[in-house]
């Protein structure tokens, strides 16, 4: 059994190993990423039955994340559990009705997902990253549903440092810009899940056109990952099914801004002179 590497937050670990867990251990990390506070005080018992699964998977989750047993796992949430407490707040459990402690809240999540972010970064995949976008002839920037408004995002903001961003909105459309891509081109995809049937679908035709695929995701082993030249992961402790959340959205917006703070470092000159141009045909538009 491959025993993942443990690190110093549980729920950094347990994305990392997301896909590598069996479906009844996924029903497991599922209810312990949506339910954090709550998980540390079940016995094995009562989060089998939460989770839906036998006491024995979740004790074979445990090793599988690399916990010697239930007990080390139930520390290591109640160590990780600090950070969560805000979340906790502002899903009921202690209403808060104080705009300024709400904004605190919130601003405590936020900044969470981002040293997360920070600590999930990998340099040589940022720089294999820049490498691709510096080196692609055009660049398709796709997501799905919520993901896509960040690839369009992503393309607004390349759009200063260069102009051969083009964001792919539809998923038909996707697969067919897809068909189109040569071995010059990349597409920049974001996906916080990583297992989306569309994206599935238009990386495979990307990875038969020969073009660079890089995914800014949340799992670094998700099956998207594994048709992708470079893996980006953002923070936020969330599993692959909860809706897109604010602070995942920050994240991905974060990793993006180191990226594309990068890739202008490559050719200051270049993307200000860019900026320039594009500053003054926008000039007209402000009253």
């Amino acid at each position: 059994m491959h025993m993942a590497t443990v690190s110093h937050n549980v729920f950094d670990t347990i994305s990392h190993a997301y896909y590598e867990l069996t479906a009844a251990e996924r029903k497991t990390a599922d209810y312990v990423m949506k339910n954090q506070e709550k998980s540390q005080y079940l016995s094995i018992g009562e989060l089998a039955e939460e989770s839906g699964v036998a006491e024995a998977t979740v004790s074979r989750f445990c090793r599988r994340l690399g916990y010697k047993g239930y007990n080390a796992f139930k520390l290591a949430i109640a160590n990780a559990g600090a950070a969560q407490h805000p979340r906790q707040m502002l899903q009921g459990q202690e209403p808060l009705d104080d705009l300024k402690s709400l904004a605190n809240a919130l601003y405590t999540i936020d900044s969470d997902a981002m040293l997360q972010t920070i600590n999930s970064l990998r340099p040589e995949e940022m720089e294999k990253a820049v490498d691709i976008l510096d080196g692609a002839r055009k660049v398709l920037c796709m997501g799905q549903g919520g993901s896509m408004i960040l690839a369009s995002e992503a393309a607004h903001l390349f759009s200063i440092c260069e102009g051969k961003y083009i964001p792919v909105t539809d998923s038909h459309m996707q697969v067919i810009a897809s068909s189109t891509l040569t071995p010059e081109d990349a597409v920049l995809f974001f996906s916080y899940s990583g297992a989306t049937r569309d994206m599935m679908e238009t990386l495979s035709v990307v990875r038969q056109q020969g073009a660079k695929v890089i995914l800014i995701t949340r799992f670094a082993r998700s099956p998207g990952a594994h048709l992708a030249d470079a893996v980006l992961q953002c923070g936020s402790n969330e599993s692959p099914l909860q809706h897109g959340s604010v602070p995942a959205r920050i994240a991905q917006l974060f990793l993006l801004d180191i990226l594309f703070s990068m890739t202008c470092q490559r050719h200051p000159e270049r993307s200000r002179e860019t900026a320039k141009r594009v500053a003054e045909a926008l000039a007209d538009k402000h009253l």
